[in-house]
Formats: C-alpha cells, structure tokens, sequence
C-alpha cells in the first residue's frame, strides 16, 4: 500500500464485505457492488454506470444493490485497482492504461496514436477475439473483465494554439501513467507529466501543467476548458475503457444472480456506446460557447502531419505491448469497414 490512511480504509472495507457484500454472507441482505470509478456522473462513463445499476437492480428484483461512487469519492487512479483485487470495491471501469502496472502490457496498444481510424475498426477489436482474449489475461490478477466502454478520441489543450507537432516543444502536458503516452509526448517535443485524472484540473489552474490531452466530456465535465485557452480536435489517441470485477466475487455469485447481471452489462454496454460521441460532440459545443478556449480543426494536411510524428511511437513500444498484439489489431482494423 501508498499510505497508512489507504490501508485502513481498505482493511475497514474488506471487514464489511464480509458480512455485507459477500453473496453467501447473509441470505435475507442484498448482494453490494460497489462501483468506484473517477469521472463525473455526467461522461459517458458516469452515466453508463447509473444505467448498470438501475437495470441490475431491476432485472435481479432487488437481491442486488449497486453503490455507484464517481469522481475518486473512494480511491483515485493508482488506488482503485489495488481495492478491486483486495474485494475492497467489487466494481471498476478503469481506462485500459492502468493495466500495464499489473503487468498486462498488452493493453497499452490502446494508446498507440492513431492506431484506430474509426469507432467501427476499435469495435471490431473490442468486441472480438482480441479483446476477448485481453480481458483474459487480467485473471491471474484476480480480475474478471465483463465489457469494454468507449469514451472516444482525444483532443489536446494547451494556452497556446497546437497546430502542427513542433508546436508541443518544451510544453508540460499532463497524461495518464502509461509508458506509451509519456513516448508519445517526448517524440513531440513535450514534457510529460504523468498525473491522477482528480489531480489534473488544479494542476492546470495553478501551473503544474500547461497542457492536457483527454475527450471534451472529461475535460468540459472537469471544468478543465476553464484554464486552456486553447484546444485542437486532433483525434489522435483513443480513450476507452474496461468494466471489471473482482474475481472471487463474481465467482461466488449464485448463478442466475450472476447471468442476470450479465445481461444487465450488455444493456449499459450497448447504451454506453450510443451515448459516447454524442456525449463528446455535446461538450465540445459547450466548450466553444463557453468562450474561454478558441477550438481548432486540423487540416487533412496538418493531421497528416501529426500521423507521420508519431509514427516512431511503434518502433519504440512495439516489443514492449507485443508486437504480435500490436499487429493482430492492425490486420483486425485493416479489414474494417473505411471510415
């Protein structure tokens, strides 16, 4: 553990998931799942885990209770997954670059730029043998991946215009802890600084950072347009996630508990995906009215221009993520539909 503070909370959780989250513990009691995740109600992601909770407290007519707590209200980013394993939390729905610490490096080719060229070339890969076969890797961790949730392309901020690569050199922009990422901003020029999503709005208040990357919703939700005067609709990485749960506790659920909140994941899943880039293209129109950040639109021609600085990404991460991965998912996206 981090910190005495994070161990006794762990310790205190894990004594009540004996006698109340435990499926077997107490047969009258509903069965907890706690839900952590930490964006804001209102992303994607937010507003999928309250349709989860809702259709999983419905189709099992009660025996399941879902506490959903956003916002890093239990753990933030380098805690929650330590909870997950612990049975301190049942529920996560963590960005598929926080497997890598775990030793799952596979995921991080989710973050390779410009590996996905549309929302249907990523699904062919997610909802396939690919990603089938990735979520599988997480149960010698004591995971059990249930479904893939998608938040959508990436934009970047900075309170200076970002219209070609150079324009990045020698500015501090905050990421998410994944080595491909911290490649990606170094081969531009930039200094990564790795951060927790709940710890980016004020370090880009007070100056920590100058710059971020992430979709419109996080950031608009975030109140992160605020301090950026600046943002390009760049679409040069993905950010999705994974919906996960504790393995021994999905195990020991009663079996048509257990199907019936399967069910329910299908439903959230397929509702997640309807509300993504809608959710996106709602905040990033908010962002333009708020009139804080000038928003710009690369060229064919500047975009072009991104894709060919990043490529030396691949050389330098291809034989960390695994480059048979890496191009399993490129043969899977060269045989989707054109965008």
């Amino acid at each position: 553990m981090q910190n005495k503070a994070l161990a006794a909370v762990l310790l205190a959780a894990l004594a009540g998931a004996a006698l109340v989250a435990s499926p077997g513990a107490r047969a009258q009691a509903p069965i907890v799942i706690k839900f952590s995740h930490v964006v804001a109600p209102d992303t994607p992601k937010g507003r999928a885990a309250e349709r989860f909770k809702l259709l999983a407290e419905q189709m099992t007519r009660g025996r399941v209770k879902v506490e959903v707590y956003p916002n890093s209200q239990l753990y933030r980013d380098r805690e929650e997954l330590e909870a997950l394993q612990l049975g301190a939390v049942q529920m996560l729905a963590p960005s598929l670059a926080k497997f890598s610490p775990l030793g799952v490096k596979e995921f991080e080719a989710f973050d390779l730029p410009y590996i996905f060229p549309s929302k249907a070339a990523l699904y062919a890969v997610t909802e396939g043998r690919i990603g089938r076969s990735l979520l599988r890797k997480l149960e010698p961790k004591g995971i059990t991946g249930l479904a893939y949730w998608d938040n959508g392309f990436k934009v970047m901020s900075a309170n200076k215009p970002l219209l070609q690569p150079s324009d990045l050199r020698g500015v501090r922009m905050r990421i998410q802890a994944s080595k491909v990422l911290d490649v990606q901003m170094r081969t531009l020029g930039a200094q990564p600084v790795a951060l927790a999503f709940s710890e980016t709005t004020p370090a880009l208040r007070d100056g920590v950072v100058e710059g971020t990357e992430n979709t419109p919703s996080n950031m608009y939700t975030q109140r992160m347009h605020e301090t950026q005067r600046h943002l390009t609709v760049s679409n040069h990485g993905y950010l999705g996630y994974a919906v996960i749960v504790n393995k021994k506790f999905w195990d020991g659920l009663p079996a048509g508990i257990r199907r019936n909140l399967e069910r329910a994941m299908r439903e959230a899943t397929a509702y997640e995906k309807t509300i993504a880039q809608r959710t996106n293209e709602a905040a990033l129109e908010a962002i333009r009215r708020a009139g804080t950040t000038t928003v710009h639109t690369l060229t064919p021609q500047q975009q072009a221009e991104w894709r060919r600085a990043m490529q030396p990404v691949y050389a330098q991460m291809e034989e960390r993520i695994g480059k048979d991965v890496v191009q399993a998912i490129r043969r899977q996206v060269a045989a989707s539909p054109a965008p």
